[in-house]
């Protein structure tokens, strides 16, 4: 697989792969709300014994309905864009000739009022309306918005402490277990939906980062944005995705791992972005039958930081600071993961023979993959 250069998420979308919140068809990354707002009332199974030797989700439900939220949208389209049947998708509102309304979900990870929810629910927006659980609507305003993880985070100024969830460890949770999924589906209001984790680091060709646990809760537009809490309820993941040849649920969605949004959020609330590392190169896997491992060097932009430490076409990276990478996405967000400034050692093997390269890590641009 080659991981090209230039690397924009709204294109890599399969035409059946939407966003959990999918209101917004222009763009499959991108989504719009429908205001909505009530109490998380709805029931299923959860962690207390019912009829029928069925778990009871009830007592899960109590616990984490106050922390999460429904985000109503106003966003503002300039006169000159065309009307391209937008205001026709079911859940759709334009009250006005410029106005397009939707609805998204978050959940409060911060008793001052910090929220989670994704990029493509809030990204783009001129107004944001936060409905708690007690019916309470408080404006928002972005804190900071991540595209490539599409991760957001907001905040509401409350008169009180909110009630705030923790974080789970999404490295704990196993394909069978079981979770809970709490949203906004279709604007109707909060509400829950139970299943289990179905597979684990599933790349749904979004972005470079991709490494989603698969659910098999029902999750709907509107959904976006919300947690998904294992039977602790601690947020394992942020849903995110649904595959869908109707829009609707046919039983598989996607959630980013809290293994990768923890940090984000975090860097997030500290400095509004997130900071990348870039090395200014394009790379692909090793063929399969390849006699030695690691990532091949497929170009070398001629200005980047690769060049600059004397990496060429056909380089084979083996490591990176002592760490082995044996795919290109593995590459990829390694290097993301070293801030710009700092240098990584890469060990390279160029015609047989194995070499070093210190390269200082620059800065990703918005456009590049790597």
């Amino acid at each position: 697989m080659t991981v090209p250069w230039l690397c924009d998420k709204r294109r890599m979308f399969h035409s059946s792969l939407r966003p959990a919140y999918a209101f917004r068809a222009r763009c499959p990354a991108r989504a719009g709300i429908l205001a909505a707002a009530s109490l998380l009332t709805l029931s299923f199974c959860g962690c207390a014994q019912a009829q029928n030797g069925f778990p009871s989700f009830r007592n899960l439900v109590k616990k984490v309905a106050p922390s999460v939220v429904n985000i109503s949208v106003t966003e503002e389209q300039s006169a000159e864009s065309p009307d391209d049947g937008q205001d026709q998708v079911p859940g759709r509102h334009r009250p006005g000739k410029n106005r397009v309304l939707g609805a998204g979900s978050g959940f409060i990870i911060d008793p001052s009022g910090y929220i989670v929810t994704n990029d493509h629910v809030v990204g783009g927006a001129s107004r944001i309306t936060v409905s708690l659980a007690d019916g309470t609507q408080l404006p928002a305003r972005v804190v900071g918005i991540d595209e490539l993880t599409d991760i957001a985070v907001i905040k509401v100024a409350a008169r009180h402490a909110l009630p705030a969830v923790n974080w789970g460890d999404s490295r704990q949770v196993e394909v069978g277990d079981w979770i809970l999924v709490a949203g906004n589906p279709f604007g109707l209001g909060s509400s829950v939906t139970a299943g289990i984790i179905s597979a684990r680091g599933r790349d749904i060709m979004s972005g470079p980062f991709d490494d989603f646990l698969q659910l098999d809760a029902p999750i709907n537009p509107g959904n976006s944005g919300g947690p998904t809490f294992d039977m602790t309820g601690e947020v394992v993941g942020v849903t995110t995705a649904i595959i869908s040849p109707t829009g609707g649920s046919v039983g598989i969605g996607f959630a980013i791992p809290s293994e990768l949004a923890e940090g984000i959020v975090t860097e997030l609330e500290q400095r509004g972005h997130i900071d990348r590392g870039w090395l200014g190169i394009g790379v692909s896997d090793a063929e399969a039958d390849a006699a030695a491992p690691g990532v091949v060097v497929t170009g070398v932009e001629p200005s980047g930081p690769a060049a600059r430490a004397g990496l060429r076409s056909k380089d084979r990276i083996l490591t990176v600071d002592g760490a082995p990478v044996d795919t290109a996405l593995g590459l990829i967000r390694k290097i993301a993961g070293i801030h710009p400034g700092r240098s990584a050692r890469l060990n390279v093997v160029r015609r047989g023979r194995p070499m070093v390269a210190t390269v200082v890590v620059g800065l990703r641009p918005m456009t590049q993959a790597e």
